[in-house]
Formats: C-alpha cells, sequence, structure tokens
C-alpha cells in the first residue's frame, strides 16, 4: 500500500465524513452503512469491468454472456442501474436517493447471496450530498490494494466514530499481517474457521492464496465464521461476496457460543481476537470441551481464545493467529497452560512483530501458529521462533507494513524449518541466499532458531521470539527488561485507547446537546 493511495483514501474519507456532519442528520455512529453501501457499489463494478470485456467478447448470440459467467470468475454481477458510473450521471430532476436504494435491491436480485444485506435509506440524504458521496467514491478501487473493502470500514469506523471501532481491544488486522499468516498457514483446501472474524478480511486472503496456486477458492474452501457484533456480519457477508466468495458467518459471542460446534472439526482456524479482554463470566465455561486445559484464574481472555483455536483443530489441523505479546510470557495459571500447550506438540511458530503495524494503534503483537500434523516427524519436539521485528516497511511516520518479498522471506524461513520447497515469485530470492546461502534452514542469530522443549522449559516455558532468536550476546536481565517494557507499553496502549473511545463519546454528547 503506497504512502500516497492511503492518503488519498484518508483523505477521501475525511472528505465525505465533513459532507454528512454538515448535511446530514446522521450521528458518526450512523455514518457506517450509507458510506460503505457505496464503497461496496465502487468495488464491485471494478471487479465486474475488469472481467466483463473478455467475459462479453467470448460470448455469441447463441451463448450470450450471463451471471453464471461472472460468477464463475468469483465477480459479482452488476446491472447496469447498480452501477456508480450510472448514478452519478443521473438527470437533474431524478429521485438519487431512490435510484440507490433501487441500485441495492437489483444488486441483491442479481446476486441471491447479499439477499437483505445490503444498506438502505438513502432518500433520507439530501441529493446533493449523496451525489458529492458518489463522486468521492468512484476512484476508490483504484488506489488501494489487499483487503481493502475491510480496511475502508475499519478506517471509517476508527476515524469518524471512535466509540465503536476502539472498543475492547478490537484492532483491524493490517493486510499484510493477514498474508503473512496466511503463506505461513498455507491453506490449500479444507474447512476455514474465523470465530472473531470482523469484516471476514482473513477468509478473503485464505481465498487469494489459494487462487495464487492456481485453484478454485470457492471449490476448495469451506469458510465459517461467528462475529459478536450484530451490525458487523453484514459486512463481512459483503466482503466475502466482493471477493466472489460465501460462507456461514453467524453472530455469535464466541466465548460462550459455538455455532459451527468448532471442537475437532476444522482443517484451518485464523483470528485476530481482542487482545487482554476482562469480565468474560468463566464460570458459564466449565466443563466446555473448547478449553481443554483449564480455566486461567486472572481476569483476561487471551487464553481462551488460544485453547478455542487449539481445540477447534482436526488431528492434522493448523491455526494461526495474532497475540498479544504480554501471552507468551504471562505468568501463573496462564504460564500452566502454556505449559500444556507445549508439551502437546501443537506449537510449531511463533513470529515477533513490531510495533506501528496496526492503523489505529501502536502495538506490537506476537503471531502464533499450531499444527498438530507435526506429531510424529521431526518437529514433534521443536518450536521455530522467528523475530521479524527488524523486518518492515516504512509506510509514513505512523505505519509500517511487510513489502511483498518480505512476507515471502518470512514464510521461506518456515518452509526450510519444514523442509518445504521455498517460493520465489515475490522477490525473495536475495534475502534467502543471504541468509541460507545453501538452501537448507540454520539457525540464524536476531532472526530465527530451532528451540526444544527441554529449552522452552528451561525458559519458564516462555513463547516471547525475542529470547531465542534474539541478538547472540543479549543479557538475560536485558531480556527481563524488554519484555517487561512491552508489557507495560501493552497496557498503556490499552488505556491510551480506552480513553480516545471515552473522548469521542463526550464529544458526540456534547456537539448533541450544542446542536439541539
Amino acid at each position: 500500500m503506497k504512502t500516497t493511495d492511503l492518503g488519498k483514501v484518508r483523505a477521501t474519507l475525511w472528505a465525505a465524513a465533513d459532507e454528512l456532519r454538515a448535511n446530514s442528520k446522521l450521528t458518526p455512529g450512523q455514518y457506517r452503512d450509507p458510506v460503505l453501501g457505496l464503497v461496496f457499489l465502487a468495488y464491485a463494478e471494478n471487479r465486474f469491468e475488469a472481467v466483463r470485456g473478455e467475459i462479453e467478447t467470448r460470448a455469441t448470440k447463441r451463448n450470450p454472456a450471463t451471471i453464471a459467467d461472472f460468477k464463475a470468475r468469483s465477480v459479482l454481477y452488476v446491472p447496469d442501474e447498480s452501477r456508480l458510473s450510472h448514478l452519478v450521471d443521473l438527470p437533474e430532476g431524478d429521485d438519487v436517493g431512490k435510484a440507490v436504494d433501487q441500485a441495492m435491491r437489483a444488486v441483491e436480485a442479481a446476486n441471491p447471496e447479499l439477499k437483505d444485506i445490503l444498506p438502505r435509506g438513502y432518500q433520507k440524504l439530501e441529493r446533493s450530498t449523496l451525489i458529492e458521496l458518489l463522486r468521492m467514491f468512484a476512484p476508490l478501487p483504484t488506489q488501494l490494494e489487499g483487503d481493502a473493502f475491510g480496511f475502508i470500514y475499519e478506517d471509517f469506523l476508527s476515524n469518524f466514530a471512535a466509540q465503536e471501532g476502539k472498543g475492547g481491544g478490537e484492532y483491524f488486522t493490517p493486510y499484510s499481517i493477514v498474508r503473512l499468516i496466511v503463506e505461513i498457514l498455507e491453506p490449500f483446501q479444507g474447512r476455514v474457521l474465523d470465530p472473531a472474524c470482523g469484516s471476514g478480511g482473513m477468509f478473503v486472503q485464505c481465498a487469494k492464496f489459494v487462487e495464487r496456486h492456481h485453484e478454485s477458492a470457492t471449490r476448495k474452501l469451506s469458510i465459517y465464521g461467528a462475529e459478536k457484533t450484530d451490525d458487523t456480519v453484514p459486512l463481512a457477508k459483503m466482503n466475502l461476496a466482493l471477493h466472489g466468495l460465501s460462507g456461514d458467518i453467524r453472530q455469535a459471542n464466541s466465548y460462550y457460543e459455538d455455532p459451527h460446534g468448532a471442537v475437532g472439526a476444522f482443517d484451518y482456524v485464523m483470528a485476530n481476537p481482542p487482545f487482554n479482554v476482562d469480565k468474560v463470566k468463566k464460570d458459564q465455561l466449565a466443563g466446555d470441551k473448547r478449553f481443554p486445559f483449564g480455566m486461567p484464574r486472572n481476569d483476561n481472555a487471551n487464553y481462551l481464545w488460544i485453547q478455542e483455536f487449539y481445540s477447534a483443530l482436526k488431528p492434522d489441523g493448523r491455526a494461526g493467529f495474532v497475540m498479544a505479546n504480554s501471552a507468551g510470557d504471562a505468568g501463573h495459571s496462564e504460564k500452566e497452560i502454556r505449559k500444556q500447550i507445549v508439551e502437546s506438540g501443537a506449537v510449531d511458530v511463533m513470529v515477533a512483530i513490531s510495533s506501528n503495524f496496526f492503523y489505529t494503534v501502536t502495538l506490537p503483537v506476537t503471531l502464533w501458529f499450531f499444527d498438530k500434523a507435526k506429531a510424529g516427524t521431526t518437529r514433534e519436539d521443536t518450536v521455530l521462533f522467528l523475530d521479524a521485528r527488524h523486518i518492515y516497511n516504512q509506510i509514513d511516520r505512523a505505519h509500517r507494513d511487510f513489502k511483498p518479498e518480505q512476507i515471502e522471506f518470512l514464510a521461506n524461513v518456515v518452509r526450510l524449518y519444514r523442509g518445504e520447497d521455498v517460493e520465489k515469485v515475490a522477490g525473495s530470492e536475495t534475502l534467502i541466499e543471504q541468509h541460507f546461502p545453501d538452501g537448507t534452514y540454520v539457525d540464524v542469530p536476531g532472526l530465527c532458531k530451532i528451540a526444544t522443549r527441554a529449552e522452552i522449559e528451561a525458559q519458564g516455558w516462555s513463547l516471547n521470539p525475542g529470547r531465542y532468536a534474539g541478538s547472540a550476546a543479549v543479557d538475560e536481565d536485558d531480556e527481563e527488561f524488554v519484555v517487561k517494557l512491552e508489557e507495560l507499553y501493552e497496557e498503556f496502549t490499552q488505556l491510551s485507547g480506552e480513553a480516545d473511545s471515552l473522548r469521542a463519546k463526550v464529544d458526540a454528547a456534547m456537539q448533541g446537546i450544542l446542536d439541539v
């Protein structure tokens, strides 16, 4: 994602918010639906037009182009009256709000998986405001790559409705981190679960992985998701449909509900769960098979999520998920649970990620990977620790991501560890030759180390990559200080987010009073 493109998109979203603030009766919390509906149409039309010429060229009078032809290319069919280009050019006297509502209905009629999902109520907006929004959003598809729809959804929430977007440690997962998780997980085929699926970005990248390996995602993957927030479920379905996917997405609180009968049922689990959530009613979870290693005694849900991911896997299943750094070293009952998970042999790879990857917080994180299939292999007693904190691309002062060759390089380190062939599509050859000149895995100080279970036990069952893969000479006291500093920084970040949320609520309340 280029800095200039990111800036353009943010500027567009801010301009949209200003337009709505000045010329509509909507509150910031109500901006989301009409805006995302128009963004959805922009992306749907863009993807439709990208394949339309080829499909129509192949059509004949006897065999005209059909909706099924577009579906076969994983693209939604967008009727003429539903295209932003049509809506922007409506005659002066036309009711644009009514036309946009009809556009949404027409898309749903052509794509039944979207039935009753798309936003309505555009007649509530001033005609001039709606026309301006249509013009703003038409260029968006050319300005962002990756899970752009998911990014715009989260950016809109975090910037214009902070009271909704920053609650409970929930952060949109950046495209490059999701891409890295997918490349390490390698979800070639099977059942995929995300029990905290948000806008569905994990599923989108799973599908892209399958397609990069020249297979059909709709044939190879079965998608299952759960999302606590009722309003977000339609957004996940919209995001899937936008990419030609369908899945079973349910509204559910994954602490207490298991809508997909997850235990032992999935080939892959991917997630970015909310971090450090408190007040979960653990007495309601007694005897639940999703938590085979017991309840953490402290008021923190991280090890509930970790157990959910572990227990959902089939005997040969893999999981990849984002977790707060502090979970890798947490003590007391969490340490006991972590010990049991390590002793199960399922922990496969741990990756430390630097700060500033997330769009709304500066929090550094750790990626965890489970692989139950490594039991009985040479990796059964080992874990690969990857310290990627020094690997990143600086987008702007406040944001980082991974370049494609960096993602491929980190995934190739894991492939070498697993004894798999490396991939060289994205240009990681130089990095591979620099660190692994013989084409075989070796421990590289400051980058990666394979640790045995005995070594992990000697480190107090820590799963912090910096303890193992850090530079060759690290004083133990210094390492302890760094771990503690990261924990304090994590807590500070969480409190800062809560403060921002509270400030946004106060601002909204004051604005409501002053506008009366």
